[in-house]
């Protein structure tokens, strides 16, 4: 009589390791990618949202004027439409689904009207971590815009307008 062997030679384990290593990896990258698209989603759902505050704080509290500082964007705006309540405490903060948000303003004058802006940045653009892949802004047009430079926010509704038009 001879032994019968019963269980899996180690070729045969292995192969199995490998065949669910690989399914794991198309399994997180799947994964990473629905992350960073749901970010970005959020991120220009929170410019219109922005885009409409603007537009109630200067009719109804503004007298005329948009919340925030006048100059290059910062956190400041932002406080300000949190203080008027008009905002929620996590859109306030300027960080949201993985996205840094500021706000600025320029003043009316006899030529010209008053104008915001907002501009949004992933919070990490490294390979495996990103928040998202894209820039995004609004300004007093309402069209939101973006493109693939994260290195900095916009700064003025002229570079917010210079965008090219987000198409989603």
């Amino acid at each position: 009589m001879s032994a019968k062997e019963n269980g899996f030679s180690l070729v045969e384990l292995l192969i199995v390791i490998v065949v669910i290593g690989i399914l794991a990896t198309l399994a997180a990258a799947g994964f990473f990618a629905s992350k960073r698209s749901a970010n970005e989603g959020s991120a220009i759902s929170s410019m219109r949202l922005l885009s409409g505050t603007q537009a109630t704080y200067a009719t109804s509290l503004g007298l005329g004027e948009y919340a925030g500082t006048v100059g290059a964007g910062s956190v400041t705006t932002l406080n300000d439409l949190h203080n008027a309540n008009l905002i929620d405490d996590v859109l306030g903060s300027g960080n949201k689904s993985g996205y840094n948000f500021v706000g600025g303003r320029e003043v009316s004058s006899s030529t010209s009207l008053a104008q915001f802006f907002f501009s949004a940045i992933p919070v990490s653009t490294t390979p495996l971590a990103a928040t998202g892949i894209h820039r995004f802004g609004i300004s007093t047009d309402g069209v939101i815009r973006g493109d693939s430079d994260t290195s900095a926010q916009y700064a003025s509704v002229a570079e917010v307008q210079a965008a090219p038009a987000w198409s989603n």
